[in-house]
């Protein structure tokens, strides 16, 4: 690792420099000191880093200071795998060129009306900041010409392959002039990431946050073994113990968002959810309210979450366990930014300790064991701060015009103890509930049916499938990444979509199949399909079911809670540059 670099100590202009001062940037981070002067040189650069690092001003400073000014030509282009982070990456670019005047950048992604990016475009983008299916249809409609493009970015270019992206990556990347800057941001260093960069870079530098840096040193880290019903009150009793002001809730699935926002609504906690159901103009709103404190739960998933860049997070919550060790890392490193400590706490039910190990084997950090903070344990931190409140208030004075309540209270009969100790119940907002602090915890329940486990006929206990040496599912259920999306063909040729195991896509209750007007004889692929929906609608590409392939029509299971969303979203979509039609499949299908 390289000497971190002042900012000042940097070939940059004076826009720019007073840009990076306006943010509160003083000296570089770690991938922006080693990779922020190999861009400005015109290297190709291998940036591996994940969220939370710096990476996106790593490469954005750079890009800004090398613009032409009030050249209408697209001269920079960034790729992301969604509109979340194309959002964020853009919002970031514009506070770089603030005072660089003549700079325009402009995003483009599914789900937005693309007259409006078209009509962006011709007012003369600088710098375009896209997810690729909306890239590749603006450059089929000749609307965005990257001729002049002298710089190109694929940030998250582990996600966008998994997302099935690659070949319009590659379609994209073939449009632009052959003596172009090429930057690949990437948390991971795959075979197929290295496959496009030996293709499309030149000498490039390798450049690195490494995993422990990744994991930040000051974010207090601990699990929960709790009930499933009672993670709810696990974590509210955390919230208040520790007397949480910004936190983010991490949920797997939109159905759970809604209904964790909706539960911690009742309980009075002002809260909002992020997922990619929502409008752009939704998540706007709601972004806003976050970042002043007028909403101070933000429930999300995690690719809602992506790109996310919030430096107040005081703690995070993993509501449910992330089905990936590398979205571990992702959700954690929202907090302790910027030099301050956080915490991370993750509730797990039954199972799910073996996916809690693999992400310690993972991120080589062990994740103690909370203790469930007891009810009054929660009200004696209440009953501190609610002292700290009134000392607050009789110092400041100017009580006179309140001291009738008192006496009121008093002639109808209220000792000043009880109007004193309603006042306190009423400020604190605690009731009592159905949990005791005896039945949060998980452990419980295991050992009594570990206990009462049926025996033989020998009166020995019967082996659990972990004593038979057996193993769960580690990603419990889901839909793992195929390894069929990069294979093109007909369906029964290529039979069907495995997972990274070899262990075929199951078809159950929870998909829904969706038909899709296009097949083999538009030289279609998994890979087409996954990279379409996924751009589109904005969900993970890898939740995606069995793909099946005909000559003239497709078959792609779709889990139920993004059923409305990928229907609504790929109205007038395009797949390869052929627009198409996606609906329910009928039963006999």
């Amino acid at each position: 690792m390289s000497q971190l670099l002042r900012f000042d100590e940097l070939s940059l202009s004076q826009e720019v420099q007073q840009a990076v001062a306006d943010m509160g940037f003083e000296t570089a981070s770690p991938i922006q000191s080693e990779a922020i002067p190999f861009i400005l040189e015109g290297r190709d650069v291998i940036g591996q880093a994940q969220t939370g690092t710096g990476k996106t001003a790593a490469f954005g400073i750079p890009i800004v200071e090398k613009v032409i000014p009030f050249e209408k030509v697209v001269q920079g282009l960034v790729l992301c795998p969604t509109r979340e982070l194309a959002v964020q990456v853009t919002e970031e670019l514009k506070k770089i060129a603030k005072h660089k005047k003549g700079v325009w950048v402009t995003t483009v992604y599914g789900g937005d009306s693309i007259e409006r990016q078209i009509k962006s475009l011709k007012a003369g983008a600088n710098i375009v900041v896209g997810t690729p299916g909306r890239v590749i249809d603006l450059i089929e409609r000749r609307a965005l010409k990257l001729e002049n493009v002298s710089k190109v970015v694929l940030d998250e270019a582990d996600e966008m392959l998994d997302m099935g992206f690659r070949e319009d990556i590659e379609s994209i990347l073939q449009e632009t002039p052959e003596e172009r800057q090429t930057i690949f941001f990437s948390a991971t260093m795959s075979k197929p990431i290295m496959a496009l960069t030996s293709r499309y870079q030149n000498d490039p530098k390798l450049v690195k946050v490494v995993k422990n840096e990744i994991t930040n040193s000051n974010i207090e880290q601990l699990y929960y073994d709790v009930k499933g019903k009672a993670k709810m009150e696990v974590m509210t009793r955390l919230m208040d113990f520790y007397s949480v002001k910004l936190s983010l809730v991490f949920c797997n699935q939109k159905k759970r968002v809604d209904e964790v926002v909706e539960e911690l609504q009742l309980r009075g906690y002002a809260a909002e959810g992020l997922h990619g159901d929502l409008r752009q103009a939704q998540r706007t709103n709601v972004m806003s309210k976050f970042r002043s404190g007028v909403v101070n739960v933000l429930v999300a998933t995690d690719v809602a979450a992506r790109g996310l860049d919030v430096d107040d997070v005081d703690a995070v919550f993993n509501y449910d366990v992330p089905l990936d060790e590398e979205y571990y890392v992702h959700r954690i490193g929202r907090t302790g930014r910027a030099g301050k400590s956080g915490k991370a706490f993750t509730m797990i039910v039954g199972a799910e300790r073996n996916r809690l190990r693999e992400i310690m084997n993972y991120t080589k950090v062990k994740i103690d064991k909370g203790v469930i903070p007891s009810f009054s344990d929660v009200v004696g931190v209440k009953k501190g701060m609610f002292i700290d409140r009134v000392r607050g208030a009789i110092e400041e004075g100017d009580l006179e015009l309140f001291e009738d309540v008192l006496q009121a209270l008093q002639h109808a009969g209220y000792s000043t103890e009880q109007v004193v100790s309603a006042l306190v119940k009423m400020n604190m907002g605690i009731t009592k509930n159905e949990f005791a602090d005896e039945n949060l915890s998980g452990e419980f329940d295991r050992r009594d049916r570990f206990n009462n486990r049926d025996r033989d006929n020998s009166g020995r206990r019967g082996e659990s499938r972990f004593e038979r040496g057996g193993r769960d599912d580690r990603r419990g259920g889901r839909s793992e990444r195929g390894d069929s999306r990069d294979r093109g063909g007909r369906s029964e040729d290529r039979g069907p979509r495995s997972d990274k195991q070899g262990r075929p896509y199951r078809r159950d209750a929870n998909m829904v199949r969706m038909f899709v007007n296009i097949g083999f004889n538009e030289k279609i692929s998994p890979a087409n399909i996954v990279g379409a929906f996924a751009g589109e609608s904005g969900i993970p590409g890898n939740v995606l079911g069995q793909i099946d392939i005909f000559d003239k029509y497709s078959f792609v299971d779709v889990p139920k809670e993004f059923a409305n969303t990928v229907l609504n979203r790929m109205e007038g979509a395009s797949i390869k540059g052929k627009k198409v039609n996606v609906e329910i499949a009928k039963p006999n299908n």
